[in-house]
């Protein structure tokens, strides 16, 4: 028999459940593995392409190869480990996944998307939208805060 005075059981498994939020500097180091696995996969592609010319180029963009293995590929890289794995390869090897603030569970791929696209103004004011991890309570980056997430321990 259901008790009006108690949480639902799925609901009382999340609040009975203590959250570990990972700070700045294990995420810091995550995105350094991850930026090494990325530039691993497209350095190669970009220098065979381009050649040594690319780094001295006066364009921000070298071609529409360019455009694909820079910024798609790292999009849908990143989005495909969160989607499916709720951590790129830098987050599994620290021990973090990312869960969604709302039901502790795993967020949604418009969460994700938000997430990925919110980095952007995580960066814009000198990176302080990154370090906020350092001092909020529960570990949340602003990118995290906009897309309603957490990075927790496994």
């Amino acid at each position: 028999m259901n008790n009006p005075y108690q949480a639902p059981a799925a609901d009382l498994a999340t609040d009975q459940q203590e959250l570990l939020y990972v700070g700045f500097w294990p995420r810091l180091g995550a995105v350094i593995i991850d930026q090494i696995i990325v530039t691993i996969i497209t350095l190669p592609i970009l220098l065979l392409v381009y050649g040594t010319a690319y780094f001295t180029k006066t364009t921000f963009i070298a071609g529409p190869l360019d455009v694909v293995v820079s910024y798609i590929f790292p999009f849908v890289w990143v989005l495909a480990f969160w989607i499916y794995r709720q951590a790129t390869p830098g987050k599994m090897v620290v021990g973090a996944k990312i869960i969604s603030a709302k039901t502790g569970g795993k967020p949604s791929a418009g969460q994700l998307v938000g997430r990925y696209f919110a980095y952007i103004l995580s960066t814009l004011p000198l990176l302080l939208g990154f370090l906020w991890a350092a001092w909020d309570p529960k570990k949340q980056t602003w990118h995290d805060k906009l897309a309603g997430t957490y990075v927790v321990r496994n």
